[in-house]
């Protein structure tokens, strides 16, 4: 037996896209694997059975084989991949089908600007698709040659006037908006259904779940944002667009509120949505509701429950009820949400479901847990006390002869003696009679969860098997635990997080085989936001900081430098006021305010293609400490975003992350 490696987690299968065939006896879904060597991944399909059998292989590892969708009448698979042809090399993902039975793929689309976020007519004769167009042109031929005259220009700049202009790692300055597609799949024949209107999806990377067909096949409902200037932190109306006359209606206007994700039900009477308030509270949960579609009249669903509900919003075929995921208590939960009132009830359980399909009774999950990887489970959902049942071995391989140390949940006193709750993962040697570095893992967001699932880019276990025992504390402002305890970081960024994080530490030093000599801290993303939050409020202490080293990785140093992002309107409704309102207010949440306290040695990594944390908030936290001589490195990462998603990029992260730790507060067990 040996100890889990960052390497490891490049050799894992990561199974994504699951799609049901009608009579729910088979699933399809897109696997991805790595090659470390070759510094790249692919993704094949593969067919599970429900009923039990060995899955199968459907297509080769190519680039980017993926998005499966089963034909409403079992006889096509259609997926978007980039392939080779006889004549060229795709340009952009286009639409293919294969049979289930196998054979080879046929291209279905040949569209300069690809496609995206496929589905299935009811007839099984159309796919409608996504695909960024510029709303100026008309007709494929015109895209084409807009699409050719960009590529081949020689100037290589970004001019806007509009407010949404880059989004996470990409930029949003050529003109082109997501319009939504229908093809033939017999004759190929391509419709833009937004052309000449001011139609369009959702800038933030739209996908199958930005809108949904009527049973009837005559009508799409999507989310469309009505502003002029279309904005992230706006609200979304409930339109629908009957395809025959082109015309659009708006269902559920946005208000405050914002309506996404729409689901027909099977009987044609409803449609579903994600309802969300977007103005005066971003926060708060987001609520299922129907909507009639004769009357527009809304019905919120689960009403006195307060955790989220997500997308997809499944219907049962008698279309009484709703099935979608939810998290509760650091757990992401396949439920199914009544409409005759009730709280949602589980059918599959977490650990960590990250996408999950259902057909008739079946359904199928993609579910995880801390100490196990991903792997596809079925579940027969008229049979209530039926345990869900694994159909595939994808990583059991690569996942045998490994040996991983115990986890334990923990609830400690955090902020005003609130209930806190926690991770710790014990080193595989773990003794309790040797006293142990600390190493706290400060989770992203905030507003999501430290949850029971596996960690591909930033793992526990790994972390743990270097010697450390592992903290991951879901501080006030994580999502699963209720409303009040995600909303209660409003305005207050840093104080109640940074209260809770040391709390943990002093209950983990009371267990007695801690050393309080070598604790450490590292975050990503709002998690760096909070290292660099602590090296500056903990070096204002007497005694200065007990921690011996920070990793900050895509970390925050500077609110007001933030406003440089992509979602920069967002700054207020979290901090509570711009910058320039309420000056005060931003100092007492901002890092920057305390660098003179500044201390403790750290290590600063950052994409220079990362939009949502700009690389110049690392920069100036090594510049900062630099010239405060304090102990810094720098990892700058010229081809990665906010993550770090290339394996040899990961795998010097990972070399650079142990040895620094190493230097400040070396790993193992040592005597007390």
């Amino acid at each position: 037996m040996r100890t889990l490696t960052d390497e490891d987690l490049w050799r894992l299968a990561r199974p994504t896209s699951l799609s049901l065939s009608p009579d729910g006896a088979q699933a399809v879904c897109a696997v991805t694997t790595y090659d470390m060597a070759a510094n790249q991944g692919g993704a094949s399909l593969w067919l599970l059975s429900t009923l039990g059998g060995a899955p199968r292989r459907l297509t080769q590892c190519g680039e980017r084989d993926g998005e499966p969708v089963w034909s409403p009448d079992g006889r096509w698979i259609a997926f978007v991949a980039k392939r080779e042809g006889a004549e060229a090399k795709d340009a952009a993902p286009q639409l293919h089908l294969i049979a289930p039975d196998g054979g080879e793929a046929r291209r279905v689309t040949n569209l300069a600007t690809g496609v995206a976020g496929i589905k299935w007519f009811p007839d099984s004769k159309r796919v409608a698709f996504i695909s960024w167009v510029w709303p100026d042109e008309k007709g494929a031929k015109a895209q084409a040659k807009r699409l050719k005259a960009l590529n081949d220009s020689k100037v290589k700049a970004h001019v806007v006037e509009h407010t949404t202009y880059r989004y996470w790692d990409h930029w949003l300055s050529d003109g082109r908006v997501p319009h939504l597609f229908t093809v033939s799949i017999e004759s190929g024949k391509v419709h833009d259904l937004f052309e000449g209107t001011r139609l369009q999806l959702n800038l933030a990377d739209p996908g199958k779940t930005s809108y949904d067909i009527a049973p009837a096949g005559d009508e799409i409902a999507f989310g469309f944002n009505p502003n002029p200037d279309p904005r992230l932190i706006d609200a979304e109306s409930l339109v629908v667009l009957k395809l025959k006359s082109g015309k659009s209606r708006t269902l559920a206007p946005a208000t405050s509120r914002s309506f996404a994700s729409p689901s027909y039900s099977p009987d044609g009477r409803w449609l579903a949505c994600i309802e969300q308030e977007v103005v005066a509270n971003p926060m708060a949960p987001t609520d299922a509701v129907i909507v009639d579609r004769a009357t527009g009249e809304k019905r919120r669903l689960a009403k006195r429950w307060d955790r989220s509900v997500n997308a997809p919003l499944v219907w049962a075929d008698d279309s009484a009820s709703l099935y979608t995921t939810a998290e509760d208590n650091a757990r992401t939960h396949v439920v199914r949400v009544p409409l005759g009132g009730g709280n949602p009830d589980v059918v599959v359980r977490g650990g960590t479901v990250s996408d999950f399909a259902v057909a008739g009774d079946t359904v199928v999950a993609t579910l995880s847990f801390v100490s196990t990887p991903q792997m596809i489970v079925t579940a027969d959902l008229a049979d209530t006390q039926s345990a869900p049942r694994r159909i595939e071995r994808f990583n059991d391989a690569a996942f045998a002869n490994i040996r991983l140390g115990r986890v334990e949940e923990i609830t400690f006193p955090g902020w005003n003696n609130e209930p806190v709750h926690g991770w710790v993962f014990y080193p595989p040697n773990f003794d309790p009679k040797k006293k142990w570095p600390l190493l706290h893992v400060i989770h992203g967001g905030p507003h999501l969860p430290a949850a029971d699932g596996i960690g591909y880019r930033w793992n526990n276990h790994v972390f743990a098997a270097q010697g450390y025992v592992v903290l991951h504390v879901n501080y006030h402002g994580s999502t699963s635990f209720g409303a009040a305890f995600t909303e209660s970081i409003h305005g207050c960024r840093g104080m109640k997080e940074h209260a809770d994080i040391e709390a943990a530490t002093d209950f983990m030093l009371t267990r007695g085989f801690i050393d309080p000599d070598r604790l450490v801290a590292t975050g990503g993303s709002y998690g760096g936001f909070m290292v660099a939050f602590m090296n500056g409020r903990n070096g204002a202490k007497r005694g200065g900081d007990r921690y011996k080293a920070y990793v900050c990785h895509a970390g925050i140093l500077d609110w007001i430098g933030k406003f440089s992002d992509d979602a920069f309107l967002a700054r207020a409704q979290q901090l509570g006021a711009f910058y320039w309102d309420d000056p005060d207010k931003i100092a007492e949440q901002n890092p920057v305010t305390h660098v003179k306290h500044m201390k403790t040695p750290t290590l600063v990594i950052h994409g220079l293609l990362d939009y949502r944390v700009p690389d110049a908030q690392g920069l100036m936290y090594y510049n900062t400490l630099k010239a405060k001589g304090v102990a810094t490195r720098l990892v700058h990462f010229d081809n990665e975003n906010h993550w770090i998603l290339k394996p040899q990029n990961s795998r010097l992260w990972y070399r650079e992350f142990f040895a620094w730790l190493a230097r400040f507060a070396p790993g193992g067990g040592g005597k007390r």
